[in-house]
């Protein structure tokens, strides 16, 4: 906006102090505050929320994020590489860039084997006066089995892995997972669906059903864009309800809705759109509205021209498996965190649903990082698992990152390590059980491997092997490693 005249500009060529107009719809294209208007604003891509947040004006806004609803001005604050989202994107490429890779056990002893091979064979011709002794020595001496135990097993694990419907991009990540000893849960998409529904109705009249209720909520909610009211008509159309045309419909952006349905004047919104059209929440319903707050669920009013007449609570949709999954990996010693950009009262109603103690609540994306780098500065090894572009900058700084494949941002799933692709967060302790096992099926097949070496040498030097013999033993140890693996591949895991 220049001297009150609107001018379409390339979103590069925004400078700090710009004034903006946002039409709903549009993506926000910087970091700003809001001067006029007020909307309500799809900010899960930043913080993961699963329900807009309603704005007005003096409050900021984040760039990436939607504008669902009203039309605002705002004033530029941070532009550029300075904005909220392009330094998530920063923090993406920097703990990419930080992460060291894991020297493989194998690999460090197999470059000190080789040479200890040749100096044993030396010694041998020098002590022996046989050339043939010598070369059985160097020939059974070949960590071919040794440096075959690793990949194979990993190769066997992520196979099995892919059946159950897990993406494992490299086999660090499967060592790793076994030594986890925190998980850190984002909420939204990862312990809830990040849907919402309609968990209570509760009517205010006594001569009101709760199925009455809906369907006039429902009735007006018909032409609302709202993911409240949108759910609220999901809802009742899922009941089968009969719904009405509404009449006169209008819809104020962050307050609410008003429409006639069968000639009777409906609002429907939030207190404050109640009260400004003056009418009184009474102590009883405040009391109601408190207790619905503090399990983390939305309430939409419903009102007719006298009184408030009943309210629609929704809430995200926690996943039945949830509670399970986290008294398993209690019982496997294995420490749980919720790190989520949700509210305060949100995230301990469904911490507690599932039974997670340690909550921290209203992160933003570089905080959620903040958070696993203060669990590994603790000295524990940490497992994240999200779904969001929120998320990508914590599933990279993680020792260990599962993301929701189905439904998780393309981003999330690029920078996680693991991959679920039925978003079936009940895996995670099979993954668990499954890199444990991986991890000794390694440590096995390298011990049978030295143990096949050491006995081979010892046969050598007292002449009981030659090299074709040597081979034949040398060869089966190799063999030995990959069955040994191969077991691993079709393990029944409970």
């Amino acid at each position: 906006m220049k001297d009150g005249k609107e001018e379409m500009i390339p979103a590069e060529e925004i400078r700090q102090g710009d004034v903006l107009r946002i039409l709903p719809g549009e993506t926000i294209p910087v970091d700003g505050k809001i001067l006029t208007g007020e909307t309500s604003v799809d900010q899960s891509i930043m913080t993961g929320e699963s329900l807009p947040v309603d704005k007005a004006a003096g409050e900021d806004v984040f760039c990436g994020t939607i504008n669902c609803f009203g039309s605002i001005d705002i004033a530029a604050t941070k532009v550029g590489e300075d904005s909220s989202l392009q330094k998530l994107i920063g923090m993406v490429r920097d703990a990419e860039s930080k992460q060291a890779p894991m020297q493989r056990i194998a690999d460090r002893a197999a470059s000190w084997l080789v040479p200890v091979a040749l100096l044993i064979a030396i010694a041998s011709y020098f002590f022996s006066k046989n050339i043939v002794t010598a070369v059985t020595v160097l020939v059974v001496f070949c960590p071919c089995a040794l440096v075959l135990a690793t990949p194979t097993a990993i190769m066997a694990a992520i196979g099995q892995a892919t059946k159950h419907g897990l993406i494992i991009k490299s086999g660090e990540a499967l060592e790793k997972m076994g030594k986890v000893d925190t998980i850190a849960f984002d909420k939204t998409g990862t312990l809830t669906y990040g849907r919402l529904d309609v968990s209570d109705i509760l009517p205010f009249e006594e001569t009101l059903e709760p199925e009455s209720l809906l369907s006039l909520a429902a009735s007006a909610e018909t032409k609302s864009e709202h993911l409240l009211g949108k759910a609220i008509v999901a809802c009742a159309q899922k009941k089968g309800l009969t719904l009405q045309e509404p009449m006169n419909f209008k819809m104020i952006a962050g307050k609410g809705i008003c429409a006639q349905v069968s000639g009777r004047k409906l609002w429907c919104g939030n207190e404050k759109f109640l009260k400004d059209n003056h009418i009184a929440i009474d102590s009883a319903i405040q009391s109601k509205l408190a207790g619905l707050r503090t399990q983390g669920k939305a309430s939409v009013l419903v009102a007719d021209s006298k009184q408030c007449i009943g309210v629609i609570a929704l809430s995200d949709v926690l996943r039945p498996e949830a509670k399970g999954i986290v008294t398993r990996l209690h019982s496997m010693h294995t420490q749980t965190v919720l790190l989520t950009g949700d509210h305060k009262k949100t995230a301990h109603y469904f911490a507690e649903q599932v039974g997670i103690s340690e909550v921290r609540a209203e992160l933003l994306p570089e905080e959620k990082v903040q958070g696993v780098q203060a669990l590994q500065q603790e000295g524990h090894t940490v497992c994240m698992i999200g779904d969001g572009v929120n998320d990508a900058p914590a599933l990279k700084t993680a020792d260990v990152s599962v993301a929701m494949g189905n439904m998780g941002s393309d981003i999330a799933v690029e920078a996680a390590d693991i991959a679920l692709m039925g978003d079936d967060i009940s895996k995670i302790p099979y993954l668990k059980r499954l890199s444990k096992a991986t991890v000794a099926t390694i440590k096995c097949s390298i011990t049978l491997s030295m143990c096949i070496n050491f006995a081979a040498i010892v046969l050598s030097l007292l002449g009981m092997l030659n090299p074709t013999t040597g081979a034949l033993v040398h060869n089966a140890g190799s063999c030995f490693v990959v069955l040994i693996a191969a077991l691993l591949y079709d393990r029944k895991f409970e």
